[in-house]
């Protein structure tokens, strides 16, 4: 039960839910104007090499040849032929990527990507996004949920505690993690062996409290006080400790590219991808250099990454094919949404347009390119958002709109490099 003053009321205004959760999955294709799309869940992050060579057999088999990653460590296959559904999910199920079919597009888990790799943080918590899908697709109340509702599993670094999840769970230290909902400053301390059930108890009292039309935490109209009540009343309930705590602020950040040393000399490699697209034939290399590295594991990070554990070489094949490893890479920090001519509400090609504003090797704000106003995939945290108009480009730091109608790719370039610059020095 709390045993101090429950969380601060934000006054969230829920917004109005007049249809059904259209969050695209594996199974619930979307239809884009580059054909059907699929999303498919990757908890944690955590792909074998076989899952993942059976992920680019689909893609090649079904759709563009091409693997999505998104801000939320899944897949998303492009391009998907009219009436493939069914194959799709047979390929699928075969590589075991739907445990559950009922719960696949729920199974929305991130976990500090570099937990148990490089020594940092107070726990590995991959071990506790593995219970917490289990129990996520053994929970006939988890069906409920959007499939915007995102479990984030931090192991105390505060990287994916950013994120703005609906539940975390942190590692305190080797005894006691803590549940925070929401972006609330407090939270329930629980044992760290009680956290992945815990944060399923959390999302079902949501679920009880929150309505069909109420998708995310963050709706919540008054804030998360009372949910926080409710959450803890249920953890009693079932036989769990839950005491009021503060929240520190969260302070990680995405895992850097290149080579991550570990304890005991042992190394992993950090790839990424630019613009979070691969080829087939990138893919696939990621997976050969995963299984010659001995652990038979890719972890995709919600920054449009790749780790590889066990890896003790500078990817050098890797950036022959493209591939970022290296804080050089002018591509670093550089995001964008698909654009055109994938989606029809996209009033430019974004993508190529960002290409061509790259500058040399570069370090500061993040930069995302939206082709709307709905900055789709956009990521959390500061940045400069570049958003397509039908005038131009307007650009924004913090939200803040500097420029606006901006066309001359020159101009665009030399504005987009100042915009990150100056966001950083100031």
């Amino acid at each position: 039960m709390p045993t101090a003053p429950g969380p601060r009321t934000t006054g969230a205004t829920s917004p109005l839910r007049d249809r059904g959760d259209a969050c695209p999955g594996a199974l619930r294709l979307h239809t884009a104007d580059d054909g059907a799309l699929a999303r498919v869940r990757i908890p944690a992050g955590v792909l074998t090499v076989r899952q993942a060579l059976a992920l680019a057999d689909a893609s090649q088999r079904l759709g563009d040849g091409s693997l999505h990653l998104t801000s939320r460590g899944n897949v998303q296959l492009r391009g998907l032929a009219t009436g493939c559904a069914g194959e799709l999910a047979d390929l699928l199920g075969a590589a075991g990527l739907l445990p559950s079919p009922r719960h696949e597009r729920v199974r929305n888990i991130v976990a500090s990507p570099l937990s148990g790799l490089d020594g940092l943080g107070h726990a590995d918590v991959q071990p506790w996004a593995r219970e917490l899908d289990r129990l996520l697709c053994a929970s006939e109340a988890a069906l409920g949920l959007s499939g915007r509702f995102l479990f984030a599993c931090d192991d105390g670094r505060g990287d994916v505690a950013t994120l703005g999840a609906d539940v975390t769970i942190v590692a305190a230290g080797d005894a006691d993690a803590l549940l925070r909902l929401g972006a609330d400053d407090a939270a329930l301390s629980v044992r760290a062996e009680d956290a992945p059930r815990a944060a399923l108890l959390a999302a079902e009292v949501f679920l009880d409290s929150a309505g069909s039309r109420t998708w995310r935490v963050s709706e919540l109209p008054g804030g998360t006080a009372e949910l926080t009540r409710n959450v803890a009343h249920r953890l009693a309930a079932e036989g769990v400790r839950g005491r009021l705590s503060a929240v520190a602020p969260a302070a990680g950040s995405a895992p850097a590219p290149g080579v991550v040393a570990g304890p005991g000399g042992r190394t992993s490699l950090s790839v990424l991808a630019p613009l979070g697209r691969l080829t087939g034939a990138q893919w696939r290399l990621l997976a050969a250099v995963a299984e010659r590295g001995g652990s038979g594991e890719l972890r995709l990070t919600p920054w449009r990454g790749v780790i590889l554990p066990g890896c003790d070489g500078p990817g050098a094949d890797l950036a022959s094919a493209g591939l970022i490893t290296s804080p050089a890479s002018p591509w670093l920090g550089v995001g964008a949404c698909i654009g055109r001519p994938g989606c029809a509400k996209s009033l430019a090609d974004v993508r190529a347009d960002a290409a061509a504003a790259l500058g040399p090797d570069f370090s500061g704000l993040p930069v995302y390119w939206s082709g709307c106003e709905r900055r789709c995939g956009h990521p959390h945290g500061d940045r400069v958002d570049v958003v397509a108009t039908a005038h131009g480009y307007d650009v924004c730091v913090r939200g803040e709109r500097r420029h606006t109608g901006v066309t001359a790719p020159s101009e665009l370039a030399a504005t987009v490099a100042a915009a990150r610059t100056t966001a950083v020095t100031r």
